[in-house]
């Protein structure tokens, strides 16, 4: 048995975790704060309590030494006691880590084989640097070639790169471009950005040449399947995270990317590697309005063929045997 620890904030942890343990042979327990969808590819889940509801946590980082670890936390508490639990009912092969610096060194300490997914940014600082040393493995969901930070070089002897992970990996495409007016669609994933539909909607009223639609953006409709619209769309306009770039590269779209602010640096990070390989059109805010057309023209002249360098083919399937292999190893051991 495995175990993945997905974290809860957006859905883009659930997305890669559900794409990876598709492929995976091991049997895998999801433990989460947020629901697992029916339908998941996962042998059993563990619901776990957040740690995130005070209104006022003291001492988060343990000086600095740690992201979230508040004291006399009541989630806090429930959650690790339910992991050390399920470990010590379960004795799995290893547990995944996507993401918690926490939950990697508390179950590594339970000892417990980790696999941690790593994520763009500069995280250089002691807590993310601890959480990749105590990693028995480092899975990087971009590809080397396009984004090879320099902090984890350290950690190069452990470190795969398998590509960016979509959920919509082999899949036919659904159509295409079919209106002499270019199609744009803005589109967000759950983790949240600046952009509003009333954004969009001036967009729309100014520049009259374009169709313009808007998916998963504050006041726009949200779909489970986006699938239809990527690939119908002239001009994907999206922010830079993880499994939202996965997703127009899997589709081979062109592409506006606006970063957005997470810590770390995270989406700035992955939009300049998309900048520097010539992949997308980069901007780091919303743009004015007068600036769209000439935006939208670079995008359509650097076309989505150049997305094949994010490797999606088979990434999760990449990822997939790497968690088997060290999970065999680990079960060959015990």
């Amino acid at each position: 048995m495995i175990g993945y620890y997905i974290h809860h904030h957006g859905s883009g942890h659930r997305m890669r975790a559900s794409s990876i343990c598709a492929a995976l042979d091991t049997p895998v327990t999801a433990l989460s704060s947020a629901p697992i969808a029916p339908g998941a590819p996962f042998a059993d889940s563990v619901s776990l309590a957040r740690d995130d509801r005070g209104s006022s946590p003291e001492n988060p980082t343990a000086d600095d030494a740690l992201h979230w670890a508040p004291v006399h936390d009541v989630g806090l508490r429930t959650r690790m006691s339910r992991i050390a639990s399920w470990v010590d009912e379960t004795h799995p092969s290893l547990l995944v880590v996507d993401v918690s610096v926490e939950v990697a060194a508390f179950v590594r300490l339970l000892g417990v084989p980790v696999v941690v997914i790593a994520m763009p940014g500069e995280r250089t600082d002691p807590a993310h640097h601890l959480g990749y040393r105590l990693a028995d493995h480092i899975v990087a969901a971009w590809p080397q070639a396009m984004y090879d930070p320099e902090w984890l070089r350290e950690f190069a002897h452990k470190t795969t790169f398998v590509g960016g992970i979509s959920r919509f990996d082999g899949r036919a495409p659904a159509g295409g471009p079919d209106s002499a007016r270019p199609r744009i669609l803005v589109l967000s994933g759950a983790g949240g950005t600046a952009a509003t539909l009333a954004d969009v909607r001036r967009c729309a009223h100014r520049h009259r040449g374009y169709r313009w639609q808007a998916l998963g953006v504050p006041g726009a409709p949200w779909v489970n399947d986006p699938w239809p619209e990527l690939c119908g769309a002239d001009v994907v306009v999206s922010d830079a995270g993880q499994n939202s770039v996965a997703e127009i590269a899997a589709a081979r779209r062109p592409a506006i990317v606006i970063a957005q602010p997470r810590p770390f640096g995270e989406q700035e990070a992955t939009a300049d590697a998309l900048a520097r390989g010539g992949l997308a059109v980069t901007v780091p805010h919303w743009p004015e309005l007068n600036r769209w057309p000439a935006l939208l023209d670079r995008a359509l002249a650097l076309g989505g063929e150049r997305w094949v360098r994010w490797q999606t083919a088979g990434a999760a399937t990449r990822a997939a045997a790497v968690i088997d292999s060290l999970a065999k190893r680990a079960e060959s051991v015990t």
